[in-house]
């Protein structure tokens, strides 16, 4: 699943260092609890971590994407408070009816938010706004958005339909895993068999050269972003169908951080030109089971954070070691 601009002529699979480093890093994690966490060898740990997995591993598709082109996206975690919502907001409303309204709650949002993460690329290619900048506005608008849309208040809800997406079974996984398997598997297709795959390496390879060959720069932007933004909506739907409510305020909290460590652990070039989903899926296993670690450990949350900064860093330094 890894590709590179050289692959672009000819795709093929490589072996990546850094790809070697995020699997050894965890499998030590595995190691580690086994043999010092109790009951880690279960199929509800083993769900747990899936579950919580999955919608990492789904914002941190689009992220990959948007990193491939050189850029970033801050604003995932507000976008799934943005979907998360509305949602309610549709299959709650006497006047559309459970029917309609849940069908209108799988479709809306995730449009909404698409079309924000297409703002995003207009930002970044129209107006030649820095990605971390363009992105930012709506890293701190967007949660007020939410807000707004909600009224502030926690939101619970029983709507068996709409709730399947994240409390569905099939042999005992979550649906929400297959999910992110089934779209990793596509992404993974895209970035690999098709001439947008190739165009996004292209891009991040080298922007000007890819121009100058013909590589529509600027949609290929676009386009990433607003994927990126599709995804955070998709994830949205699943928090809030996991939980059965909706909280505006918490609703992707600190997902940007997730999805930017996963990718970089992964080992996905932060300078583009270099792009690994399986890289994308392995960080975010880790970066879930060193949460999940820290948090059995009896580590406080805010403690893990400043551990998941020090990873990122870390993964940081060790690819610019590796290109020095």
């Amino acid at each position: 699943m890894t590709t590179t601009l050289r692959e672009s002529a000819r795709p093929r699979p490589t072996f990546s260092l850094q790809r070697s480093s995020a699997l050894i890093a965890l499998l030590a994690l595995i190691l580690f609890n086994v043999a010092t966490t109790p009951n880690f060898l279960s199929l509800a740990t083993l769900n747990i971590n899936l579950t919580q997995t999955a919608t990492i591993v789904i914002v941190g598709i689009g992220m990959t994407f948007v990193i491939a082109t050189r850029g970033i996206d801050l604003s995932v975690g507000s976008l799934m408070a943005i979907s998360g919502a509305i949602a309610p907001l549709l299959f709650l409303s006497p006047a559309l009816g459970p029917g309609l309204g849940t069908a209108l709650a799988f479709v809306l949002p995730v449009l909404a938010t698409a079309a924000l993460g297409a703002f995003n690329g207009l930002l970044v290619t129209r107006f030649a706004v820095q990605p971390i900048i363009a992105t930012l506005v709506l890293f701190i608008a967007g949660r007020g958005v939410a807000q707004v849309i909600s009224g502030g208040a926690l939101v619970n809800f029983t709507q068996p339909s709409f709730g399947a997406l994240g409390t569905a079974r099939f042999l005992g996984i979550g649906v929400q895993v297959y999910l992110m398997l089934a779209l990793l598997l596509l992404a993974a297709w895209v970035l690999r068999r098709t001439l947008f795959g190739r165009q996004v390496v292209a891009v991040g390879g080298n922007p000007e050269a890819a121009r100058l060959a013909g590589v529509p720069v600027d949609r290929t932007r676009v386009l990433v972003y607003t994927l990126s933004g599709t995804l955070a909506g998709l994830a949205g739907l699943i928090v809030i169908a996991i939980n059965s409510s909706s909280d505006s305020n918490l609703v992707g909290q600190n997902m940007e951080l997730d999805a930017i460590a996963a990718v970089a652990v992964g080992g996905t070039a932060l300078n583009g030109g270099r792009v690994t989903m399986l890289g994308t899926l392995l960080g975010a296993l880790f970066i879930q089971l060193l949460r999940y670690t820290l948090l059995v450990k009896g580590v406080p949350d805010s403690v893990a954070l400043i551990v998941k900064a020090a990873v990122i860093v870390v993964a940081v330094a060790l690819q610019y070691r590796r290109r020095a």
